[in-house]
């Protein structure tokens, strides 16, 4: 699906338009076929631009080819996947002196609450490489979004742990830690690249400056929260780990003590249960006697072994 639009005339942000003009910036999500004509075959972009696009291992990186700049950056995406909630895809901004395009293969929220943005802010692009700032700009605010809910799912996780620990509530935790992983990859990534665009000596005059310092802040702020959260699942991990081995060797202990105790009258029954001759064949109340002899053996092994806290 690709959309049109531009600064709106009254100066309200961006505003969808019915075609290409002059100018304006083409949006592409979700590219079908006649999206992919579209871009490779009208607009003459170069086929690799959009191949690597289409790879979403690809990096961060910036290319210049046939008057065509090319700058893929690493944006957060929401996948609805229990297994894994959250990850980060690549998105292309395509652009020459005529023709401005941004490319996704995945419906994200970044672009859509951009333009929303845009209209209640009265946001104005000026360019090209503000479109693309402000868009690398608008990654990291979600960067930070996400990981807000991130969090929240760390808490979560933690007081299922507090009250039962389960298998379940320990594999959520890793989920979350592989989701943190790919945040800090792609920020890090994200954050070579803004470095990039500010080395471009020949397009320094179109930047700027108080812009290129907003991204840098809200990159490395989101990468140092990234960052954060990893070392706290990590160190959650370790503790609910050590706790979980306590726990087996607990039960270990409570188990080995049980077997003890049992073995008690276990061993006197066997001994007087040998078919050989003792003090108590003849008795009546030889069976009772043999009983309550093991039962107060028994007993105080209990008590000694409730004494020593191994029970």
């Amino acid at each position: 699906m690709r959309e049109f639009l531009k600064n709106a005339a009254n100066g309200n942000g961006l505003e969808r338009i019915r075609e290409w003009e002059a100018k304006s910036w083409i949006n592409v999500e979700c590219p079908d076929r006649e999206d992919k004509e579209y871009i490779t075959d009208t607009l003459q972009v170069p086929f690799s631009f959009y191949g690597d696009i289409e790879d979403v291992d690809e990096r961060p990186r910036i290319e210049v080819e046939d008057g065509w700049f090319f700058v893929l950056l690493r944006i957060p995406y929401k996948t609805g996947d229990p297994d894994q909630p959250f990850t980060t895809v690549p998105l292309g901004v395509i652009f020459n002196d005529e023709v401005m395009l941004s490319v996704c293969f995945f419906k994200t929220d970044l672009i859509q609450d951009f333009i929303e943005y845009s209209r209640r802010k009265s946001i104005i692009i000026e360019n090209n490489f503000d479109l693309l700032l402000k868009l690398l700009l608008s990654s990291s605010i979600w960067f930070l979004k996400y990981l807000k809910q991130i969090n929240l799912q760390i808490k979560n996780a933690e007081s299922k742990l507090e009250k039962s620990i389960k298998n379940e509530d320990l594999q959520t935790l890793l989920k979350i830690e592989k989701c943190l992983v790919y945040f800090m990859t792609s920020l890090k990534a994200n954050d070579i690249l803004l470095h990039k665009l500010k080395n471009l000596k020949h397009k320094k005059v179109d930047f700027d400056l108080d812009l290129i310092d907003d991204v840098e802040v809200e990159l490395k702020q989101a990468q140092e929260i990234s960052h954060i959260y990893s070392d706290i699942l990590s160190g959650m991990m370790d503790a609910y780990a050590s706790v979980i081995s306590n726990n087996l060797n607990v039960v270990m202990k409570r188990l080995t003590s049980i077997s003890i105790i049992l073995m008690i009258p276990t061993l006197i029954a066997s001994l007087y249960g040998m078919n050989v001759p003792n003090s108590f064949e003849s008795s009546p109340l030889g069976f009772w006697f043999i009983l309550l002899f093991s039962f107060l053996l028994s007993t105080s092994g209990v008590l000694l072994f409730k004494s020593r806290h191994w029970l």
